[in-house]
């Protein structure tokens, strides 16, 4: 039996628009509460950002971040994040990248350089509620959670397949698409992330459904014990899933769910 619903937000939970069926979920969501079944927002995007769409719902989990950053409005349950070292190591050898931009993520915001590009910026914090724009990265007093990487879209495997080999054993690049990179930590991830909060809930994994349409959401899909991809997936999303539900403009997730509550 279903006792939590996890799902990824940019193309998953959210139309193209970035709004979702408010109404509808309010109902499932008293559903869920009325069930005791939890729900999580399993996202690479910032804590900050994810809560900005759920502020009536206290009770809704943040696993963000790529599964490094846990918590709700009141409680972290969780953080994980790269030593200075690495931190140090891994900004110099990016600031060598012509073609890419970058932000260092950390937990209570995410940071760049003066010299990136405005436009980037501006972009950047639809996704990064708490963006601050420094002269240098020594300026961070933070714990750093991973590295968001924008590069040309025609670029993305190439340099994913440059920052396997240059960050082996220090961080892993993993893509939604679209140009965009993160750099996590080796072995954290949103698999990991809800391994943690479900033993902190009290939750197994075998009784968690999960819903993702990108690579970052692989590991998450498989682990649960109902890993449900979009119909607007990825191929190598697609051939993971336990199920298929319609696409996110189709507000496929909340279909799942609505039909996963009237069979009980």
């Amino acid at each position: 039996m279903i006792k939590l619903f996890a799902t990824d937000m940019d193309g998953t939970f959210l139309k193209a628009d970035k709004t979702y069926d408010t109404e509808r979920f309010a109902q499932l969501h008293q559903q869920m509460l009325d069930r005791n079944i939890q729900f999580v927002v399993a996202s690479g995007n910032q804590y900050f950002q994810l809560r900005s769409f759920f502020e009536a719902y206290p009770d809704v989990i943040f696993v963000a971040e790529n599964g490094a950053y846990i918590r709700d409005t009141e409680h972290i349950y969780n953080v994980e994040s790269f030593d200075d070292t690495t931190v140090n190591e891994m900004l110099t050898e990016l600031q060598d990248i012509p073609e890419i931009q970058i932000l260092a993520c950390g937990q209570e915001s995410a940071y760049t350089l003066n010299t990136t590009d405005p436009a980037h910026v501006e972009e950047a914090r639809h996704y990064y509620h708490h963006l601050a724009v420094i002269d240098d990265y020594a300026q961070m007093d933070d714990n750093i959670l991973k590295f968001a990487i924008t590069c040309p879209v025609p670029q993305t495997q190439a340099l994913i397949k440059d920052f396997t080999d240059r960050f082996a054993g220090r961080a892993v690049p993993t893509s939604s698409g679209h140009g965009d990179i993160d750099l996590i930590q080796p072995g954290i991830n949103k698999a990991y992330g809800l391994t943690h909060l479900g033993q902190r809930l009290g939750i197994s994994l075998d009784d968690m459904a999960a819903f993702g349409d990108g690579g970052n959401d692989i590991e998450m899909l498989q682990a649960v014990g109902t890993g449900v991809a979009m119909a607007n997936a990825q191929p190598d999303v697609l051939a993971v899933a336990n199920h298929v539900t319609g696409n996110n403009e189709d507000q496929g997730v909340l279909q799942f769910i609505a039909n996963e509550l009237a069979r009980r």
